[in-house]
């Protein structure tokens, strides 16, 4: 998949997807939630080893809702609506595991990613907590079709508001929104994850820890998450197209046992909103220093 092969306008539309708009663009901010979706489709479940209760701890559960600012706020909001225990979209396209899907993955995506071997590739084969989703293997078709139903609507929607940005404002901007276990955050709040620096201007960086910081945020960047596929794919700093990814432990808004919001939600979704108010006033029409 290259970005020449998506389409340039926001035509697509997909049940798996959800684009929330602005009814005006104010900046060249786009933001995404590709993990938080929990529709799980009822053929999945009864496919699955595992009950729906613990599918549910590998969601980003909520992550929309607290981003859900963003389109009154003059961005908008691209969410998978599919759980990512069922499709990853935060992967390539073809990291699938021949430990799932048989030796044909070899033919189709030559090497095999550490991610896919380690039972996380596009269709991952293991939840979360690390247990097994599935009591054996699954036909190769099975990935076919739910990247065919899911991955590609998904990338095909990003893809899409992401153009219409670089063709309104000449560049882009894609805050891919995340949440990670506390046990994984050790002692911060946020994470911020611009891969070392290649996936967007060092302004960006800079101006969301800034802001993040100001709101009384612990906040550190690239430890344990650098950014995943979405931030390598679409960030493109030379061409005027960046991404940030952003982690927000677990502990602040939510149980993660049950994956129910605690009394911390509303406080958190509060900050959020101001965090995106301020970085689209940044790059509302502020050219970033890479461009």
């Amino acid at each position: 998949m290259s970005l020449s092969d998506l389409p340039s306008s926001a035509a697509c539309e997909s049940s798996a997807i959800d684009v929330v708009r602005p009814e005006i663009r104010r900046c060249a901010l786009v933001f995404a939630s590709p993990h938080s979706g929990s529709d799980y489709p009822e053929a999945f479940l009864g496919r699955s080893a595992l009950p729906l209760k613990i599918l549910r701890r590998s969601e980003d559960a909520h992550i929309d809702v607290l981003f859900s600012a963003a389109p009154s706020l003059g961005a908008p909001l691209v969410r998978a609506l599919f759980p990512r225990s069922y499709v990853d979209p935060n992967r390539a396209e073809y990291e699938l595991d021949p430990v799932l899907f048989g030796a044909r993955v070899h033919a189709i995506s030559g090497r095999v990613s550490q991610r896919a071997s380690a039972g996380l590739g596009v269709i991952p084969r293991l939840a979360g907590d690390g247990c097994a989703i599935y009591g054996g293997m699954l036909p190769l078709e099975e990935a076919f079709d739910r990247l065919a139903s899911c991955y590609r609507p998904y990338h095909q929607a990003l893809a899409a508001e992401l153009g219409a940005a670089y063709d309104q404002f000449g560049r882009s901007v894609l805050i891919d929104c995340h949440s990670m276990p506390a046990a994984s955050a050790r002692g911060a709040d946020i994470v911020l994850g611009d891969r070392f620096g290649s996936s967007c201007s060092p302004d960006l960086t800079d101006q969301a820890e800034h802001i993040f910081r100001s709101l009384g945020f612990k906040v550190v960047r690239n430890r344990p998450y650098a950014g995943g596929f979405a931030t390598e794919y679409y960030g493109q700093p030379a061409e005027g197209r960046h991404a940030l990814q952003i982690e927000i432990s677990r502990a602040l808004y939510m149980d993660e046992l049950t994956t129910e919001p605690h009394g911390g939600f509303a406080s958190l979704k509060g900050r959020l909103e101001a965090f995106i108010s301020a970085l689209q006033d940044s790059y509302g029409a502020q050219t970033l220093a890479a461009e």
